[in-house]
Formats: structure tokens, C-alpha cells, sequence
């Protein structure tokens, strides 16, 4: 029993029940493992928007429908569209439309929508590539930030923690 008791320790402590840490560096090895994870979750939202986007592609490309469309609101995030299908059917996707950089309001651009749900509606010929750059932006900067705060616990550790 006792050699199960040393095992779970180490599993659990990394050390046997004789040297278990101080309470200081049990605590900065967790806050180290925090930040760790935060910056890991930051990475999967990361790869999440990319592999949206890309699902939403793939939804629009089985059933595709193609309209022109007037940009009732422009933004740099969301733009909100108007567009009206073949059977005469006037759409105002609630969510905008995808990749909606570089519109302004007023204009007539063509836009592409999965004819299942007109709701899914993106700007022609834009697709999940756009995604990449900003989805790897925030990662990169994630990582930066947890590789200052990694950094500031190591030095805060050698300067209070013995």
C-alpha cells in the first residue's frame, strides 16, 4: 500500500511524499500551468475560427446559389446585405455576410449562399484563406503574451520563492 502511495504522490507532485514542495513553488507551478493552458486554449480558438469558416465554405459549395446583393451597412466586422434569390425571395441574413472587408454602404456586390439556408451567405470569390491571417495573428500575440507572463513568473520565483 504504502509503495502505491509513493507512486500517486509522484504522479500527483511530481516528488515523493519526502520531498514535497514548498507552498510558494507549488503555487507559481500552478500559475505557470495556467497560463500555459490559457495560451493553449487561445491556439484551439484559434484553429477553431479557421476550421469554421472553412466548414461554412463547404456548406455554401455543396448547394450554391449566386445573387446580387446591396450592402445596407458596411463594417470592418459585419456587414448587414440584401439580396434576392431566382424564385424572387428577399433576403437579410441576420448574422451579415462573411468576409465583409472592403464594403461600403450602398454597394452592389454579388454574393454567394447555400441555397438550403439563404442565411449562409458570403461575398463571391472570398473564402476561409482570409481567416488564416487574423485567427494566426491572435495566436502569435496569445503566445507573446504568455511567454512575457512565463517569463515574469520565472523572475518573480528566483526573486521571492526559495
Amino acid at each position: 500500500m504504502s509503495r502505491l502511495t509513493t507512486v500517486l504522490n509522484l504522479f500527483r507532485n511530481g516528488r515523493t511524499s519526502d520531498e514535497l514542495e514548498a507552498t510558494g513553488r507549488k503555487v507559481m507551478r500552478r500559475i505557470k500551468f495556467g497560463i500555459v493552458v490559457a495560451g493553449c486554449l487561445v491556439m484551439l480558438q484559434s484553429l477553431l475560427l479557421v476550421a469554421g469558416a472553412w466548414r461554412n465554405d463547404r456548406q455554401i459549395e455543396r448547394n450554391m446559389g449566386v445573387a446580387q446583393a446591396e450592402v445596407l451597412s458596411a463594417g470592418p466586422r459585419r456587414s448587414t446585405i440584401e439580396f434576392v434569390t431566382p424564385d424572387r425571395v428577399t433576403y437579410r441574413p441576420e448574422l451579415g455576410v462573411l468576409y465583409p472587408s472592403e464594403l461600403a454602404d450602398g454597394m452592389r456586390i454579388y454574393v454567394e449562399y447555400d441555397r438550403n439556408d439563404p442565411n449562409l451567405v458570403r461575398v463571391q470569390h472570398r473564402n476561409a484563406a482570409l481567416a488564416i491571417i487574423p485567427a494566426g495573428s491572435i495566436a502569435v500575440v496569445g503566445w507573446l503574451v504568455a511567454g512575457a507572463l512565463l517569463v515574469g513568473t520565472k523572475f518573480i520565483e528566483r526573486r521571492y520563492v526559495h
